[in-house]
């Protein structure tokens, strides 16, 4: 367990990912935030599954007419941000 609490137990993900899941958080929509990222919606669907299972937590509650982000990801938003800014710097 991490200093905010997360309970992430699983490979840290990459910074495409990272990008990938601020993008999604942004947009709270799976086909808008793969226009953002230049992707295909089932290739985001994809690298957002593979963020999940290496961190082995659910990022983001799904349905047919919804995205939304679990505690989790209300947690993990801003660390990815400062991490980014770090790695960009």
């Amino acid at each position: 367990m991490d200093e905010k609490g997360l309970n992430l137990h699983g490979d840290d993900p990459t910074p495409h990912q990272l990008r990938l899941l601020l993008i999604l958080a942004e947009e709270l929509h799976f086909g808008r935030a793969a226009r953002r990222a230049y992707l295909t919606q089932p290739a985001l669907s994809q690298q957002i599954r593979t963020m999940e299972q290496r961190l082995g937590v659910q990022l983001f509650d799904r349905t047919s007419r919804r995205v939304e982000l679990t505690p989790v990801a209300l947690e993990l938003v801003p660390l990815a941000r400062s991490v980014l800014d770090a790695t960009e710097s």
